[in-house]
């Protein structure tokens, strides 16, 4: 099947198109369509008459973007006319929700000019939060989104002018920085004088670049004064005319330093690219061709050349999407009166800082393991990277709010981890955690320190004040590892083959040495097995916490801690818990790991143990025993384990959280079999602390939950330890392991 058509069984598929209208409220029972109808929403609306601001309290209005299009100038299709142009503006609205969860409504015009487009548009600023306008044809676009920014107040942004000014413009920052040039003495070559790279051009400006150093070409050639005073200029374009001699984009690209392309494909050589100043900066940004290739281009001669395209197979995409959906959100969130050049600056700006940072495992995985680093090939994200929301909106939020057109002040910080939330439940719950292991940093030990994903789970875990992590492997190679990734680290390192570890094998002989192990065996095991020596590391003291597992098999990693650390003075057996966080809720699965078979002692035992988990999380324990059974309802061996647990609980004075069982999960979960089925349970709503009644029920039924429940996992977290200790499992990614440090650090906290 060609892409044709795929794309057009895609958007056929019932229900037709790619995007619907849902309720956010209850619609179940007569008193609910009374509150959102007649007459209950008589109220909200006298409030708004009475007070016009409440709109925003009342509605969807400050999450709704209007995306509206005459379809004039359709990227790649041209003029096809509003109904023609709706796909892709409910594609917009797509990547709205998708990256900001921003929601929209797409509105196609059929207006013959300048007036019409204007006066429906600003008719409609009642509607709408914000106003993207999309694929306006130049020199029209430019009169349109000047006269909608007067006349409305709410943000009116053009995408096709500035998505591109803003996404290049942070490609632009990074490359400079690279290359060690200025911007306020490069010299700028423009192929293309339409919307996007008039809006460019002005935007370089506001960055620093001269407008003196700007050179721009039309497909008539360069924009020269004597061209501007015989009138083949329109009045946009015509500031970029220079008093320079005629000539066309071969000429303009001498000696230049950047050349930017926003024209069509092919019309730059290699020799072209020769002609240019040293290191040159290539952004080739016509689609779906490029101005040169990407191959071409870099082969074109042997020093840096940085080089950007439109185009998602190679590196450095100029894309649009890393710009409106996150400035939108910030515009919305403070309820700016428009986008103003200081909130543009300060997206470009947090894009250009977000590409000199660490990428996340989930992002290189989600293009497909290709190396991703700050340099010559990655000088702008990726969309899919989700720090974008967070560090983008913020800026564009904080700079409406410096620059005096928010009508809303927000705290950044509360901002921040409201934009978490916006991500995924799994962001909030854990920014609990992260607030509290930042509060009083503890030191943790990472076992295998000289893994890649430790050493920057090591850099990230010190920069955000979690921790302060000791590394315990090879020192030169951990040093190799931060300096290659670029890491601004200074790692503290227990390296096993240079330094004294007399005492570590001192501490590891007493411990074990009625258990099989000699002196000798004792410093063999802290200078051969990482994990028996930051194990001893926590024990004697020297560290708050350990991590380890990225290397070793869940089994093997625990062995060590549990023999050297052990259990708590209270407790005989570990377990591992998972939390799952839904779009409603998020549960505590326990034992997912550890006990094979547990007795009903161990049973209350876990549950004791992920009730206080629950807790760090702020959450109130609830908790269910599981089993195939309801109070009773099948008595045998296997259900006798739960019910003797959620006994040995509820006689207990000093429990002073809900718990029942056994029970069947359905009935632990749904609110309403809980109190009409079985109005007798001591659980007065839905369970949160689910414990299984064995290892293979807790595992299998965690993963179900996972993945048909798109659920985000977090875990597995190790409780009843002596000391913190956590077990990442196999292949776990970084950001899982800074998630477990800070689960350690407040477990150190609590100790």
């Amino acid at each position: 099947m060609t892409l044709e058509e795929d794309a057009r069984e895609y958007h056929s598929e019932e229900p037709a198109g790619k995007i619907e209208i849902s309720t956010t409220k209850s619609t179940n029972t007569q008193r609910d369509l009374s509150l959102a109808y007649s007459p209950g929403v008589a109220a909200p609306c006298l409030d708004i008459a009475d007070d016009p601001d409440r709109a925003y309290e009342y509605t969807a209005k400050g999450n709704l973007v209007g995306v509206v299009s005459d379809g004039s100038a359709v990227l790649g299709l041209g003029d096809i006319g509003g109904q023609a142009s709706k796909p892709v503006m409910e594609g917009k609205g797509v990547l709205f929700k998708r990256f900001a969860d921003i929601d929209v409504f797409d509105v196609e015009l059929d207006a013959d000019d300048v007036d019409e487009f204007t006066g429906i548009v600003s008719a409609m600023e009642p509607t709408f939060g914000g106003i993207n306008l999309e694929d306006v044809s130049a020199p029209e676009c430019f009169e349109i989104e000047s006269r909608l920014r007067e006349e409305m107040s709410i943000p009116v942004f053009h995408d096709d002018q500035h998505g591109t000014a803003i996404i290049s413009g942070a490609a632009l920052l990074n490359a400079l920085d690279i290359v060690d040039k200025d911007l306020d003495s490069i010299r700028v070559t423009f192929a293309g004088a339409g919307a996007a790279a008039t809006a460019t051009a002005r935007f370089y400006v506001s960055l620093g670049v001269r407008p003196e150093n700007i050179v721009m070409c039309d497909i008539d050639g360069i924009l020269t004064t004597e061209r501007a005073e015989a009138g083949e200029l329109n009045e946009y374009n015509r500031e970029f005319a220079r008093d320079v001699p005629a000539g066309d984009v071969a000429d303009a690209m001498e000696d230049a330093d950047v050349f930017v392309g926003l024209s069509a494909g092919g019309i730059v050589s290699p020799e072209m690219v020769r002609s240019m100043a040293d290191d040159p900066i290539i952004f080739a940004m016509a689609n779906p061709d490029p101005e040169i290739t990407y191959e071409a281009a870099k082969n074109a001669r042997d020093d840096t050349v940085i080089m950007a395209t439109g185009r998602s197979d190679y590196p450095n995409q100029v894309n649009n999407v890393l710009g409106f959906p996150f400035i939108f959100r910030g515009a919305l969130d403070v309820r700016a009166t428009e986008i103003n050049e200081e909130m543009k600056r300060a997206a470009a700006e947090a894009l250009a800082e977000l590409a000199r940072q660490d990428v996340p495992d989930a992002v290189v995985k989600a293009y497909g393991d290709q190396p991703l680093q700050f340099g010559p090939d990655y000088v702008i994200p990726k969309p899919l990277d989700t720090r974008v929301l967070f560090e983008v909106s913020s800026a564009v939020a904080q700079a409406a709010m410096k620059s005096g057109v928010a009508r809303r002040e927000i705290d950044l910080t509360e901002y921040h981890e409201r934009l978490e939330a916006r991500v995924g439940k799994s962001l909030e719950m854990l920014r609990v955690i992260l607030n509290k292991a930042q509060s009083a940093s503890k030191r943790v030990v990472l076992a295998e320190g000289d893994n890649e994903k430790m050493i920057r789970a090591a850099a990230r875990i010190e920069s955000e004040g979690i921790a302060k992590p000791l590394l315990v492997g090879d020192r030169d190679a951990i040093e190799s590892v931060v300096s290659t990734r670029g890491l601004e680290f200074e790692p503290t390192v227990v390296d096993p083959t240079d330094d004294v570890l007399d005492e570590y094998a001192d501490q590891l002989y007493r411990r074990r040495q009625r258990k099989g192990v000699t002196r000798r065996e004792a410093s063999e095991l802290v200078r051969t097995d990482p994990n028996y020596l930051a194990s001893v590391m926590v024990a004697a003291g020297d560290a708050d916490a350990m991590l380890t597992g990225v290397t070793h098999h869940y089994p093997s990693a625990l062995r060590p801690p549990l023999q050297v650390i052990g259990t708590k003075p209270d407790t005989e057996y570990a377990a591992g818990v998972y939390m799952l966080a839904f779009d409603d809720r998020v549960v505590f699965c326990a034992d997912a790991t550890v006990n094979r078979d547990p007795s009903a002692d161990v049973l209350a035992e876990v549950a004791r143990h992920t009730a206080s988990l629950a807790r760090q999380f702020n959450v109130d324990p609830r908790v269910a025993f599981l089993s195939y059974s309801d109070f009773g309802s099948v008595d045998n061996d296997g259900t006798q384990k739960p019910r003797e647990a959620a006994r040995q609980l509820t006689a207990d004075p000093s429990v002073d959280f809900p718990v029942d069982g056994e029970m069947q999960a359905d009935t632990a979960l749904v609110e309403e079999m809980l109190t009409e089925t079985y109005e007798f349970s001591d659980l007065e709503e839905p369970a949160n602390v689910l414990v299984f009644p064995n290892l293979e029920a807790g595992n299998i039924s965690y993963k179900l939950l996972q993945r048909l429940g798109d659920a985000e996992a977090v875990g597995p977290m190790l409780v009843g330890m002596d000391k913190p200790v956590h077990v990442v499992q196999r292949g776990d990614e970084v950001n899982d392991i800074v998630n477990l440090a800070a689960v350690a650090v407040v477990d150190a906290q609590e100790d």
